[in-house]
């Protein structure tokens, strides 16, 4: 699966710039950055998830139609989740800590449309993700020791929702080679688990929420 749409997210991305290949104005480019991710909205213990750090990284293509407008479509790999907090619950009068992360592994297409004025860029549209896979890494404590791994590995997607709707936004700077730096957020439309009982109403309602800091080229042209 992860193939299959690895290569037809690249095939749309050359489909979409074959007709205009020799026009100018369109630009390949790569792109590689640093996630700050976490859940958003109505969470059971709101508290107990912190940010986590990750990494993205794809390719572009820019359509400039003017010297102020262009159109940006994208294929990245991001790695999206979030981390346990030091979490401390007491039950029957035995102390937990719950430590550890969950990485979401996500194929994301951005349409973008940028809006470049003296260097400086902002852009703005719609994102499809599909979750290639999840991974989890999670310890509690009991009492302050005996440590146990209570769930470590690839995490059973069956529960959860592997194509997401989304939006992007952000702002940056592109030299006249082609060299940029930016800042973006993505979130989420769509609810992250299938059904409100999933993982005992833990994730009700989540949804992705991250920001992204890049650097990238587009090869060719002069703007």
């Amino acid at each position: 699966m992860k193939k299959l749409l690895l290569s037809a997210s690249a095939a749309l991305l050359v489909a979409a710039a074959a007709p205009a290949a020799h026009a100018q104005g369109v630009r390949f480019g790569v792109k590689a950055g640093a996630n700050l991710s976490n859940l958003s909205g109505d969470l059971v213990n709101q508290d107990q998830y912190k940010n986590r750090f990750g990494f993205h990284g794809g390719v572009m293509v820019n359509f400039g139609l003017g010297d102020v407008i262009s159109i940006q479509p994208e294929v990245l790999y991001s790695q999206k989740g979030f981390k346990y907090g030091d979490q401390q619950f007491t039950v029957l009068g035995n102390t937990y800590r719950n430590t550890g992360n969950v990485r979401y592994d996500y194929l994301d297409v951005p349409i973008l449309v940028r809006v470049r004025a003296a260097g400086l860029f902002f852009e703005v549209g719609p994102q499809y993700s599909y979750l290639l896979k999840a991974s989890t890494n999670r310890e509690q404590t009991l009492n302050g020791n005996n440590v146990s791994n209570i769930g470590s590995g690839t995490t059973n997607l069956d529960n959860v929702r592997r194509s997401e709707i989304g939006y992007v936004g952000g702002l940056g700077f592109q030299a006249s080679n082609g060299v940029m730096v930016g800042l973006r957020y993505n979130g989420a439309f769509t609810d992250f688990a299938k059904n409100s009982s999933y993982s005992n109403d833990e994730f009700r309602n989540a949804r992705n929420s991250t920001f992204q800091a890049y650097v990238g080229v587009l090869l060719g042209g002069n703007k």
